[in-house]
C-alpha cells in the first residue's frame, strides 16, 4: 500500500511538470480580463411589438398584443377606482372591495366553485384596489381561454360580495392593522408620508379599527356601484391567442354591459406638503438601529425636468453612486443608502432619502446626507459622473422592455393616466440629452434643503449625539398601538 501511494505521488508530480513546461496549466491558461477590458455589444433599440387597440360601443377600451413563446394568455383590467376617493369615514372600504371582488363570488358561481374551476384549470384570477387604480387580471393556459375569459368577465361585471368573504377579509385587515408596528422601516415609510401629506391626506391616511369595523357588505356593493362602469375600464390581453379569435370572446363577455350612469366624482384629490420643516422621532427603546427618512414633496412624471430628475437619481444611486460611495464606502455609515426623486403619474410624489445605521451615528448619517443635497445643488458634476448617471437610466431599459406584457402594462398604464404613447422614447431622449449644467439647474430648482422633513425610528436614548444637535427638540410622533 505504501509503495502504491509513493508511485501515485511521482505519478501527478509527472503530469504537472509536463504540463508546466508545455504551457498547458489550465490555471494559467487564460487569466481573467479586467473589468475595464470587457466589450459589450451596443444594447439593441428599443422597440414596441405589434399590437392593436379598439374600444367597444360600451366605451369599454381593449388592447391586445399576440405573443406566441409560451401556451398561455394574461389580461388585465385596469378600473379607474382608487382608495383616494372613499370618504374618510370609511378608509378601507376600497381595500375590502379590491379584495371581496375576486374571493367573494359571483351572481352565478359560489366563491368555492370559483376556486374547485381555477384549480382545475391551474388558472388564476385576482383583485386588488389600491390608491389611484383597481385591477383584476387572470392569468391560464391559452388552451383554456375559451372557459376563463367569461369566468374573468362575470367577476368584474357581477361580483356578489359573499357576507362571509366580507367577515373574512375584515379579519384579515385587522391582522395587518395588528402587524403593522413590527417592522421600523415599515413605521418610518408609513409615518413620513403623514408628515409630508398630512395625516388625513388620501395619500398618507391608513385604515383604522374604528373605520373598518362599520363597513358592511353594502357599503361594499354601493362603492363597486359608484365606480365600476365599462367606460372606466381599459382591458389588456397579451399571449398565445389569434386576435380574430379573442375579439369575438370579448365581444361576447363584454359588449352587452351597459352604463348605469351612476354620478360618480372623479376629481383628483389635491397633494400638497403640510409640514415644511422639522426632526420628528418615533422611540422605539428596543431598537438598537435607527431607520433615517427625510426629503419633501416631490413633482409628476409628467414634469419636463422628469429626465433629468432620473438622471440625477442615477448621480446619487448604485455602486457607482455618490451616496454609496461617500456615506457607505468612505465613511462607514450605513449598508445601504439611497436618495429617490420619486414621482407619481397625476399627484406630487416625493424627494426622499434614508438609511438604516446605528444609534450612535444617527446624526453623522443625517448630516452627511443633507451634505450631498447641498454639493448636488452648488457644485456641477463630472463628465464622467454625468455619463455614468445617464448610462445606469438607459441601460435599465433593456429590463423593463424585457417581456412584451411589460410593454402592454406600460401602454394601458399612459392611457389610464392620461400619457403620450411615446411618453417613453421622449424620455428616454431627454435622458440622452442631459448635460451637466442642465442636472445643476434641475438640482437647485427641484431640491429644496429648507423644506426638508426628517424622521428618525430609533431608540432616543442610544443616539448620540441627540437629536437636539439638528433643532432645539425633536418632536416625538406617538404611533398607534395594537
Amino acid at each position: 500500500m505504501k509503495k502504491f501511494t509513493k508511485l501515485l505521488l511521482w505519478l501527478i508530480l509527472a503530469i504537472a511538470i509536463a504540463q508546466f513546461g508545455l504551457g498547458i496549466n489550465p490555471a494559467l491558461a487564460k487569466a481573467a480580463a479586467h473589468y475595464t477590458e470587457l466589450e459589450f455589444p451596443p444594447l439593441p433599440e428599443l422597440s414596441i411589438p405589434d399590437y392593436e387597440r379598439y374600444e367597444l360601443d360600451n366605451g369599454m377600451v381593449v388592447y391586445l398584443m399576440e405573443d406566441h413563446k409560451l401556451p398561455l394568455i394574461q389580461g388585465t383590467a385596469l378600473i379607474k377606482v382608487g382608495s383616494r376617493w372613499e370618504k374618510p369615514q370609511q378608509v378601507g372600504l376600497a381595500e375590502l372591495t379590491g379584495i371581496t371582488w375576486r374571493s367573494g363570488g359571483t351572481k352565478y358561481h359560489s366563491p368555492t366553485e370559483i376556486n374547485l374551476l381555477l384549480e382545475n384549470k391551474a388558472a388564476i384570477i385576482e383583485s386588488s384596489i389600491g390608491t389611484s387604480l383597481g385591477n383584476v387580471s387572470f392569468n391560464a393556459l391559452s388552451s383554456d381561454i375559451e372557459t376563463i375569459l367569461p369566468l374573468f368577465g362575470e367577476i368584474i361585471r357581477y361580483p356578489d360580495f359573499d357576507a362571509q368573504q366580507v367577515t373574512i377579509a375584515k379579519t384579515r385587515i385587522e391582522g395587518g392593522i395588528a402587524r403593522r408596528n413590527d417592522n421600523p422601516g415599515a413605521i418610518a415609510n408609513r409615518e413620513f408620508n403623514k408628515l409630508i401629506y398630512g395625516e388625513d391626506s388620501p395619500y398618507a391616511r391608513t385604515v383604522e379599527y374604528e373605520t373598518l369595523k362599520p363597513l358592511e357588505r353594502k357599503d361594499v356593493i354601493r362603492f363597486y356601484q359608484t365606480y365600476v362602469h365599462p367606460e372606466q375600464v381599459i382591458l389588456g390581453i397579451i399571449g398565445d391567442f389569434e386576435t380574430n379569435q379573442i375579439k369575438e370572446l370579448i365581444s361576447a363577455t363584454f359588449a352587452d354591459w351597459s352604463d348605469t350612469k351612476v354620478t360618480k366624482d372623479l376629481t383628483i384629490p389635491v397633494a400638497q406638503q403640510k409640514l415644511l420643516s422639522g426632526v420628528y422621532l418615533v422611540d422605539q427603546p428596543q431598537l438598537t438601529q435607527s431607520n433615517i427618512v427625510l426629503g419633501h414633496i416631490g413633482g409628476e412624471l409628467q414634469d419636463p425636468d422628469y429626465p433629468t430628475l432620473s438622471v440625477l437619481n442615477g448621480l446619487l444611486n448604485g455602486f457607482g453612486g455618490r451616496l454609496f460611495r461617500e456615506v457607505r464606502s468612505r465613511q462607514g455609515l450605513a449598508y445601504s443608502v439611497y436618495g429617490v426623486w420619486r414621482p407619481r403619474y397625476d399627484y406630487p410624489g416625493l424627494f426622499i432619502a434614508g438609511a438604516q445605521t446605528r444609534s450612535e451615528t444617527t446624526v453623522p448619517l443625517i448630516e452627511s446626507l443633507k451634505t450631498e443635497i447641498d454639493q448636488i445643488r452648488t457644485t456641477p458634476i463630472t463628465d464622467a459622473e454625468l455619463d455614468y448617471a445617464k448610462n445606469s437610466i438607459l441601460n435599465s431599459f433593456v429590463f423593463e422592455f424585457e417581456q412584451p406584457s411589460q410593454t402592454l402594462s406600460r401602454l394601458m398604464s399612459y392611457e389610464y393616466y392620461g400619457y403620450p404613447e411615446d411618453f417613453i422614447f421622449t424620455y428616454q431622449q431627454q435622458v440622452q440629452n442631459t448635460t451637466t449644467a442642465e442636472l445643476l439647474r434641475v438640482a437647485q430648482t427641484h431640491l429644496k434643503p429648507e423644506n426638508i422633513v426628517i424622521l428618525v425610528v430609533g431608540n432616543q436614548s442610544q443616539i448620540e449625539p441627540p437629536l437636539t444637535s439638528l433643532q432645539s427638540e425633536p418632536k416625538i410622533l406617538e404611533i398607534s398601538r395594537s
